[in-house]
């Protein structure tokens, strides 16, 4: 089956209620759910103490109302085996919101370590308290290192996006990493996990559009750099980025978060043919984004429709990086010098 098939008949299971498995084979699901178990001893229990957690207020002094953005997925969205706040995704995302948009931010996470994406459910349950005008997710890689069937992951997190969008809320969602790349993982398995992560991160991809949110992808865990140096951009267990690598993966999704909040550079406002840029049919978007991380991709109409002989119509950007801006530590609580605040986080000022 070609990786187009493979992409196609992973999100149609997900979608359409299919089981999807044999995408991959049955027998490369077996082969992935045993060998899983030695790269989950390798990189050892979790830590006892949970990531610092950046839920609270960026961008003392700017105007308000604030710009509510939660966080929901997994340890790489958390920010696991980091010391300080201010390494966290969280923390950098929400920094640059404020900067960028010279606004005002109430950042809340909601992810948990070791999620799944059977966990978003409850995740966005809580998320939708605070009225978000913005989710950043990321998940996926555990579902691969528990084997857990493709289809059924990117149901969850098709119902997660649909529940979110339909609350008014913008969806940028960084699809599964390569976990062909992390060093605990040895062969086969890190073929295998290869090819299971990079067909789960299509499939999520035409998902996703499917249901109005925007993808930014990982890939290999945010480019060549990482394979080239990995004692820098992967913390002390090889599998979860250091701070270095959180940096990274900041980086990649803050210009797509910034858009969702129609916070865009202006040179961004056409796409630009000579860097890669244009409207393509979801699934050939999708394995293309599979093969160069930083890809953005969102839906999009032509001629009138989102979808033609081939599928839904999307856009496919390689946003610029914005420049790297200071991470702040959070605000507990909201301070005078913002002139305005959001109604919903006002009842849960403190993180959870």
């Amino acid at each position: 089956m070609t990786k187009a098939g493979a992409a196609r008949k992973l999100a149609a299971a997900a979608l359409y209620g299919g089981g999807g498995l044999s995408a991959l084979g049955a027998g490369l699901y077996g082969v992935l759910s045993a060998e899983a178990k030695l790269a989950r001893k390798t990189i050892g229990p979790a830590l006892d103490e949970p990531p610092p957690d950046a839920t609270g207020w960026y961008g003392r002094g700017r105007p308000g109302p604030a710009v509510r953005v939660a966080l929901l997925g997994d340890s790489s969205a958390a920010g696991y085996g980091v010391d300080r706040v201010e390494q966290t995704p969280g923390a950098l995302i929400a920094s640059a919101v404020a900067e960028h948009a010279d606004r005002r931010v109430y950042f809340k996470e909601f992810c948990v370590v070791g999620a799944k994406s059977s966990d978003l459910a409850a995740q966005v349950d809580r998320a939708l308290l605070i009225d978000p005008e913005v989710c950043v997710i990321l998940i996926g890689g555990n579902d691969v290192t528990h084997a857990v069937r493709p289809s059924q992951s990117v149901r969850h997190l098709a119902e997660g996006v649909r529940r979110l969008r339909a609350a008014g809320c913008q969806v940028v969602v960084g699809t599964c990493p390569d976990l062909g790349t992390v060093q605990p993982i040895a062969p086969p398995l890190r073929q295998i996990a290869r090819t299971w992560s990079r067909r789960l991160a299509a499939a999520q991809t035409i998902a996703v559009i499917e249901e109005g949110g925007r993808t930014v992808s990982l890939g290999d865990v945010l480019g060549p750099e990482f394979a080239a140096a990995p004692a820098v951009l992967f913390g002390p267990d090889q599998f979860h980025p250091s701070a270095d690598g959180y940096q990274a993966l900041a980086g990649v999704l803050i210009p797509s978060v910034l858009a969702a909040l129609d916070h865009q550079a202006p040179e961004e406002a056409v796409l630009e043919s000579f860097r890669g840029e244009g409207v393509l049919p979801v699934i050939r978007a999708a394995l293309q984004a599979v093969d160069q991380p930083g890809t953005e991709l969102d839906g999009t109409e032509v001629a009138g429709r989102r979808t033609g002989v081939r599928g839904l119509w999307v856009e496919l950007r390689h946003r610029r990086q914005r420049q790297d801006v200071a991470a702040e530590a959070p605000d507990v609580h909201e301070t005078p010098e913002a002139p305005g605040t959001p109604d919903s986080p006002a009842a849960e000022p403190t993180p959870a």
